[in-house]
């Protein structure tokens, strides 16, 4: 029986850890299927990593793929040497093109031009125009120049011609209404100044459409309105109670097309193919609307149950492998540590092992240039040593082995790095964090590693105490200094920054001042939809069991001088 408790051990923990993985993957209804498996239209933009503008061949490659998933694609640039309607002549995919317009008026006149002519070239294939995308928004052009740009096109072609810009740019600038031929708005509830969560989404998207046709129809312009751009990101930052994954984003567009059937609107979903590109200007989520990935996976189906994560076998197998490399490593050496301390180290070991694992496929799948993908490898690289080190310091500690010096100053220096780019991430969040995600997977390792010696300290001595919590006692090390406290004091008015800021952010927003324009007033929305993001938990959870050794250290050493 003696040694077959490791076995035991092992089978249990394997069974626990699949049970969990399956559970949580298990296919999930997303909704009614889309009709036929094909999107009335779909943001369409070729890229290839290495290329500055797409060749020919790939978007020839990029529209076969998506010919049985759209009737229709959006275009948003003429220029480039992208010849995209006589490729989707090819493939009977019909165009909304469009011409983007910025604050340079040479490189607009081009623009326009380019688009006339190839309007002009394609009325087969083209049926509609969008003149600018979002140029109101970004502040790159006023009205009236914009309204010239429209009429130009309009005098020059014979499809409709409309202007694509956020719900809430058509009523802060009413005479667009009258330019148009149809009204083209962007309703994405994610990005909203008061984010919806994806449960409200199509709900929020009738409201704001329904209520952009009454004002129309209020002016004297009874013209039909076209969702130019709506969707909903796969992975990336939470925002309020609007989180990103892969079941919400096909809920999403499930539900928008039943709203459109219901409702007799057009509608456009954003987009074809994630964009790494736009990670520099909205984060990963930014980089992650697609019904594909840049390498032309599907991300989810467009019809029947759909799945958070399909590779989670795998992800599962590569767990339990390095898993079983380090209980061959120790297996002999448990034998002499009784079960419940043999159970709680192979769990720890588990633990740390799907985190690893996590981190490497995340990291890599968000990383889309070569600086970004060091960053992944470093991280990984250093999460695997802390790892390491935390699981050689628990063995030690179960096994009753006198503490090592060395061990627990390299394990001082891994946490103190770690600490200070938790810094470093904590107060970035705090003051820029609209577009940068929670770190949460970079940090698991050292959090679960602080959690795992206290239980192991508490099995070998049977007690905790507030000297139990001190990093040095959890190293066995004896290297506190005073900078231990000005790394917890940092830590917590890190945690309160972020909060501060995260708050803030709702509160500076146009639309969110224009519901809620008293101070007090917003204050509690903007609070509601700090406090219910669980991606910003978690990390404030992380930052506390991160600074709470430290915190100890600092206060023992402040009462040893007193």
């Amino acid at each position: 029986m003696k040694h077959a408790k490791i076995p035991l051990c092992l089978i249990l923990i394997i069974i626990i850890h699949g049970a969990i993985d399956w559970l949580t993957n298990r296919p999930q209804d997303a909704g009614a299927d889309v009709p036929a498996g094909k999107i009335m239209s779909l943001s369409f933009a070729s890229s290839r990593e290495g290329f500055k503008t797409p060749l020919p061949e790939h978007i020839d490659e990029d529209l076969g793929l998506l010919a049985d998933k759209t009737y229709t694609i959006r275009t948003y640039s003429i220029l480039g040497g992208e010849p995209t309607a006589d490729i989707a002549r090819k493939y009977g995919v019909n165009m909304i093109q469009g011409g983007w317009l910025g604050p340079d008026h040479e490189n607009n006149q081009k623009e326009i031009e380019a688009l006339i002519e190839s309007v002009n070239a394609h009325p087969d294939v083209v049926k509609r125009i969008i003149v600018g995308n979002e140029v109101l928004l970004r502040r790159d052009m006023d009205i009236d120049s914009l309204i010239g740009y429209i009429r130009q096109v309009k005098q020059a072609v014979k499809q409709p011609v409309s202007y694509a810009d956020v719900w809430s740019i058509y009523m802060k600038y009413p005479q667009l209404i009258n330019e148009v031929d149809f009204i083209t708005i962007h309703i994405l509830p994610y990005w909203e100044d008061e984010p919806v969560p994806v449960e409200q989404a199509t709900a929020h998207i009738e409201k704001v459409g329904g209520h952009v046709i009454v004002i129309a129809r209020s002016g004297g312009a009874n013209k039909a309105g076209v969702i130019g751009e709506a969707g909903w990101p796969s992975v990336g930052r939470q925002r309020g109670g609007a989180v990103p994954s892969v079941v919400n984003s096909a809920k999403f567009i499930r539900s928008l097309l039943q709203v459109a059937g219901r409702q007799h609107f057009d509608y456009n979903i954003i987009e074809a193919f994630n964009q790494p590109w736009k990670v520099d200007f909205e984060g990963v989520a930014g980089a992650n609307w697609g019904l594909l990935t840049a390498d032309h996976k599907p991300i989810f189906p467009l019809t029947g149950p759909v799945s958070e994560n399909l590779a989670w076998p795998v992800q599962f197998a590569l767990a339990t492998g390095l898993w079983l490399l380090i209980v061959a490593a120790y297996y002999k050496k448990l034998h002499g540590v009784s079960l419940p301390r043999a159970l709680v180290f192979l769990a720890l070991a588990q633990a740390l092992g799907v985190c690893l694992v996590t981190l490497a496929d995340f990291l890599w799948y968000t990383s889309y240039n070569p600086w970004q993908r060091a960053y992944s490898l470093s991280m990984i690289a250093a999460n695997t040593v802390l790892a390491g080190l935390l699981i050689r310091r628990c063995y030690d500690v179960l096994a009753d082995n006198p503490d090592v010096q060395k061990l627990a100053a390299r394990l001082r220096t891994g946490y103190l790095i770690f600490i200070l780019l938790a810094l470093y991430k904590t107060y970035s969040l705090a003051f820029n964090g609209r577009y940068l995600s929670f770190p949460v997977e970079q940090f698991a390792i050292p959090a679960i590693g602080v959690c795992g010696l206290i239980v192991c300290l508490w099995l070998r001595q049977r007690r905790l105490n507030y000297q139990t919590l001190a990093f040095d006692h959890l190293t066995g090390g004896n290297f506190s200094s005073r900078h231990d406290r000005i790394l917890a004091y940092s830590m917590g008015i890190g945690v309160i920054a972020l909060v501060l800021g995260e708050t803030k952010a709702f509160m500076d927003g146009h639309d969110f001042i224009l519901a809620h324009p008293g101070f007090y007033e917003g204050l509690p929305f903007a609070l509601g939809y700090t406090f219910h993001n669980q991606q910003l938990l978690a990390w404030l959870l992380c930052l506390s069991i991160l600074s709470a050794p430290f915190s100890t250290d600092a206060a023992d050493k402040a009462k040893d001088r007193a």
